[in-house]
């Protein structure tokens, strides 16, 4: 069985949730990743998602 390629997604927020995608059947507990500054992206260690900041449109969290 061939999975696909980790999903990549664009976020404004350097906190973001990861569940996996239960379509496929490939979900996973949520788990909260902040993004670093310094590099802009961060990936689940769950399902290896690449969650990468738009630093043109991302803002603080609180």
């Amino acid at each position: 069985m061939t999975l696909p390629a980790p999903e990549t997604q664009i976020v404004t927020s350097w906190k973001v949730a990861c569940e996996g995608d239960e379509s496929l059947g490939l979900g996973h507990p949520r788990v909260w990743l902040a993004i670093p500054h310094d590099s802009g992206e961060v990936e689940c260690g769950y399902c290896d998602k690449r969650f990468v900041i738009d630093r043109d449109h991302a803002h603080d969290d609180h």
